[in-house]
């Protein structure tokens, strides 16, 4: 099944911003997320804002695709589907997901592949 089936004719938007992914000491109050799990947490936040003193680790360059739509909890396969397409053509991602839609992060050099493939499967791509 493809991408469009999920979809129709959603859009999707990439941030202008560039995030760091960061394994941190504590959240962050100005991230975009704030992951707690049991054994870690990882925050993730413009590369401009993230505070230096708390991290343990950082990964730099990173961009927001956002999906403008609004996914339902019994949509199955979408994020499966979406990190398959990206999985062929080689492009690592990450992916957090908010109460009504996915985020996908990509880094800045995969990130045109990314949007090609996107626009590929009728998703409408702008800048945000």
């Amino acid at each position: 099944m493809e991408l469009r089936s999920y979809l129709g004719d959603a859009r999707a938007y990439v941030w202008r911003e560039r995030f760091a992914v960061v394994k941190s000491r504590k959240p962050h109050p100005e991230a975009l997320a704030n992951i707690v799990d049991k054994r870690e947490i990882t925050v993730v936040v413009e590369q401009s804002r993230y505070d230096e003193e708390s991290v343990i680790e950082a990964s730099l360059g990173w961009r927001v695709l956002t999906f403008d739509a609004v996914i339902p909890f019994e949509t199955i396969g979408f994020l499966a589907r979406v990190a398959g397409m990206f999985a062929e053509k080689r492009i690592p991602i990450l992916v957090f997901s908010s109460y009504s839609t996915d985020h996908i992060l990509v880094r800045e050099e995969h990130l045109e592949r990314a949007l090609e493939l996107l626009r590929e499967q009728g998703v409408a791509v702008e800048e945000r």
